[in-house]
């Protein structure tokens, strides 16, 4: 045959090039089109907040009322206006409410301004604060978060960890040994996660701090701070002891008996029986065919828990009394300040976002059955 006859053999390098570049498009579909779900999803729930938090509208009407009485109060003080007519002081206290008003926006319909302070909030540009402040003198809303958010990060990121890690080991402990004292205890303890993290804080503030005295009631750091680093770190972990154990033993015992039950589930599939007939060590059937097809449900419930545990973080930084985004929310209800409510609420929003979205990532990441943007049939 001449090399005429002969059929044309594609280059490989022709092969791989589509699909590689279906593979990236299909990837860049996939997060595109989850992101934009996502942001809706904000979107929506963040308007909901500014309705909510507002009232319908009741609130501008409360803060109307506050700034006729404070105006009313100020000009009540000076000699002019004791000289003017009863007509003429009303003038004059209109027209200083309607200045103040228009500066505060409150002159505008609800409806207009709950757009305008949707799109605020959506990009944490939220104005300034009436009644609150940051620890640097700034009412600037954004400014105010900012510098609660590191804090709540701190605290649940350590939580996180801790549950992880020790869920992980000890789950992988009980499935190894069933049916041991261990595991019937933990099964037994597994129950008392039902009580929020808050319910745990108010029991080991009376025990450690109240009549042990190991650590202190509350707060970040003792007081005056201290001036080198190493020691002010070291008064943050000591008064980060007793917020992270209520986290943690308000969720780690039911983790762990979920977990160890994956783990006894997937130990008896038949793939596992093969592998250790073929000689492998346990560590690496563990590794490889046990606990990698249970990470992904592992990292969802975990991570799931974690952001209801963000939610509950109002009331158990409150009773820590921890400058978090918990108790910035509880400190702002008390006082109308709608704006600092929604701007934690969109943080929030974000970090629930951000978490779901992640969490596809880790799925391909950790588990090779799933394929990012793939079709339906075990993919995501």
């Amino acid at each position: 045959m001449t090399d005429a006859a002969l059929p044309l053999r594609p280059d490989a390098a022709s092969v791989e090039r589509p699909e590689s570049q279906s593979t990236l498009t299909r990837v860049v579909h996939y997060t595109g089109m989850r992101m934009i779900a996502m942001l809706i999803t904000i979107l929506i729930g963040v308007y909901l907040t500014i309705i909510i938090a507002n009232m319908g509208g009741h609130v501008d009407n409360i803060r109307k009322g506050y700034i006729r009485e404070t105006v009313a109060i100020a000009t009540g003080q000076s000699e002019e206006f004791r000289n003017m007519t009863a007509e003429e002081r009303r003038e004059h206290i209109d027209k200083l409410v309607a200045l103040q008003e228009k500066r505060m926006g409150l002159d505008q319909p609800f409806l207009l301004r709950s757009f305008r302070f949707l799109w605020g909030a959506m990009t944490l540009d939220l104005g300034w604060a009436d009644n609150m402040s940051s620890d640097s003198g700034s009412r600037q809303v954004r400014n105010i978060i900012l510098e609660r958010l590191p804090a709540t990060l701190l605290l649940f990121s350590t939580s996180f960890f801790m549950l992880f890690f020790v869920g992980i080991f000890v789950a992988l402990y009980l499935s190894r040994n069933y049916g041991s004292r261990l595991d019937r205890l933990i099964i037994g303890l597994a129950p008392t996660s039902a009580a929020p993290s808050w319910f745990y804080g108010l029991f080991f503030i009376l025990l450690f701090a109240a009549l042990l005295g190991w650590f202190p009631f509350g707060g970040l750091v003792s007081a005056p701070p201290p001036e080198s680093i190493i020691n002010y770190a070291l008064s943050v972990l000591n008064h980060m002891v007793l917020p992270v154990i209520a986290i943690f033993f308000s969720a780690i015992f039911l983790g762990i008996y979920g977990w160890r039950t994956f783990f006894l589930i997937f130990s008896n599939e038949d793939y596992v029986d093969m592998a250790r007939a073929k000689g492998l060590s346990d560590r690496v059937v563990e590794r490889r065919y046990i606990m990698r097809p249970t990470m992904p449900s592992i990292v969802t419930g975990l991570a799931l828990s974690i952001i209801g545990l963000w939610f509950g973080s109002i009331v158990l930084e409150t009773i820590f009394n921890w400058p978090g985004l918990g108790r910035l929310f509880y400190l702002a209800s008390n006082i109308f300040e709608t704006s600092v409510i929604v701007g934690s609420t969109v943080i929030y929003a974000y970090l629930l976002g951000i978490t779901v979205f992640f969490l596809d990532i880790v799925y391909a990441l950790i588990d090779p059955r799933v394929k990012v943007g793939g079709n339906p049939g075990g993919q995501v």
